[in-house]
């Protein structure tokens, strides 16, 4: 990469920073500004696109590794109370009807790809992402359980996805006839030690970081530091036995959260910034390696298949998983409606562009243009259809039980009420 390239994306990561907070979407803003940075930076040639996938490699796995760990340590299952049953609802019923749903689509609509590669298009695109809908999960005119229901689908389902995007990439590998095609029965290996591993060193991590702390030994400014590195040694500690750093990682966030305690979310706030930072990062890499891709093989079948995946493919299986789960109809729609596709979704498309070259091109394509449309259809309707929403439920009788606290959303820090007061709403001190 040109030095010209390195000043500019660094301008603008800091011309960002200065002006954020005065932006009521900074999450939804930020992907367009970023990808179109990318995309200014092939197009000048400042960046080498071919030997682009090779080069941002590490950047698009540290990304991922850190999104994964950091996404699953913010839930704690205990927290999750009465309403476990509507998240087990939408991850282990809606979250494989909507892979099953994409796949069939793909298979159908999107041209230039067999089973595999449309396998890998449904995994990729069924995770959401939370950040992309800001105005949805921190407006107080929704009702908590409703903010927290999506806020905790987007914080499990893109390790959920995980195998079953690098089950696919390896199935397309060797149906390709790839050099170093890791196989079918060797990726499901893979996928188990790095279960294993993952819980280990979550676990172990975690109560040891409890144990410290109650001792007065772990110093609370390096807490999130320690955090981080634990996240990193899950999936290279995979790696090292043979296993998979992403499941680990994953699983890893998981076995943290559990025995960390209630200090560990906060814990977590250092990755989740450092996180913020390279997913700024992915979001111009995607620009620079997705954009000519896009420009080069966007039709109108594809163009469909984004439209459908947004509305039908996602809607469907959720109404379909909240039956009985006590929600009414409006609520339903809103929560189906409110499933963006963002930055794991990117992660899995610039994966499959390093390990399958030109091959995974149509993939790409369609992941892309979903992704792309979300962010406009999701960040045009976030703000008013959460304040029509919140006005319809007002209106009706209270939900029953008390407000539950909300869970921070990933991505970039941000003040939610004004000037003086946390989040919770309290003044500081």
């Amino acid at each position: 990469m040109d030095i010209a390239a390195v000043a500019l994306v660094a301008a603008t990561i800091f011309a960002w920073g200065t002006v954020s907070a005065r932006l009521e979407r900074a999450d939804l803003t930020a992907p367009i500004v970023f990808v179109a940075v990318g995309a200014i930076l092939a197009a000048l040639g400042l960046f080498h696109t071919p030997s682009a996938p090779e080069t941002l490699k590490p950047l698009v796995e540290v990304t991922l590794v850190w999104v994964l760990f950091s996404d699953a340590a913010r839930v704690r299952v205990p927290d999750l109370g009465k309403d476990l049953g509507r998240f087990a609802r939408l991850l282990g019923i809606g979250l494989p009807l909507t892979v099953v749903f994409g796949w069939v689509l793909a298979l159908w609509l999107v041209p230039g790809q067999g089973v595999w590669l449309a396998l890998l298009v449904a995994a990729a695109l069924a995770p959401t992402d939370a950040a992309l809908g800001v105005p949805v999960v921190t407006n107080p005119a929704v009702p908590s359980r409703v903010r927290r229901l999506i806020t905790v689908e987007s914080g499990l389902n893109d390790g959920i996805a995980t195998p079953l995007v690098v089950v696919a990439i390896a199935g397309a590998a060797s149906a390709e006839g790839l050099a170093e095609a890791p196989g079918m029965g060797k990726a499901l290996v893979e996928l188990a030690v790095g279960v294993i591993v993952g819980v280990a060193v979550g676990f172990v991590g975690g109560g040891l970081l409890r144990w410290a702390r109650h001792r007065g030994w772990s110093a609370e400014e390096f807490a999130g530091i320690a955090v981080l590195a634990l996240a990193v040694c899950s999936y290279a500690g995979a790696l090292v036995v043979g296993g998979n750093g992403f499941v680990a990682a994953f699983c890893g966030g998981l076995a943290f959260g559990a025995a960390a305690g209630r200090r560990g979310p906060v814990e977590v706030l250092f990755l989740e910034q450092a996180s913020g930072l390279v997913s700024l990062l992915v979001w111009i890499a995607f620009g620079v390696i997705a954009v000519p891709i896009v420009l080069e093989g966007v039709d109108l079948t594809t163009a469909l298949y984004a439209v459908l995946s947004l509305t039908v493919v996602r809607m469907l299986p959720v109404a379909l998983a909240l039956i009985g789960a006590g929600l009414d109809r409006r609520t339903v729609l809103f929560v189906g409606w409110f499933g963006p596709r963002g930055l794991a979704s990117l992660v899995f498309a610039l994966l499959a562009v390093e390990e399958l070259g030109p091959q995974a091109d149509p993939a790409v394509v369609a992941i892309a243009v979903t992704v792309f449309l979300s962010v406009l259809a999701h960040g045009a309707s976030a703000a008013p259809m959460a304040a029509r929403y919140g006005k319809a439920v007002d209106t009706r009788e209270p939900e029953p039980g008390d407000p539950v606290p909300d869970i921070p959303v990933r991505g970039l820090p941000r003040r939610l009420g004004p000037p003086g007061v946390r989040e919770s709403g309290s003044p500081e001190r």
